[in-house]
């Protein structure tokens, strides 16, 4: 098997990662209550469910860089 110039040599890495853990119950259960009073308000369920799951979940989305 014949080895690239580069995969011997050091290289950084970089990537993403998307941390989703629920928020504390308070927090979700407004989130919750939020979101079902504005489908019972007839707003767009496109609009409703995205924005309560926003409260409801903490997400972190971070790049890191490794090298190898």
């Amino acid at each position: 098997m014949k080895r690239t110039q580069l995969e011997g040599s050091m290289v950084p890495r970089v990537g993403v990662t998307v941390d989703i853990h629920p928020r504390d119950l308070p927090i979700a259960l407004i989130g919750t209550a939020g979101g079902a009073f504005a489908l019972w308000a007839n707003a767009p369920a496109e609009i409703a469910i995205p924005t309560a799951l926003l409260i409801v979940f903490d997400i972190r989305i971070r790049r890191w860089r490794r090298r190898t």
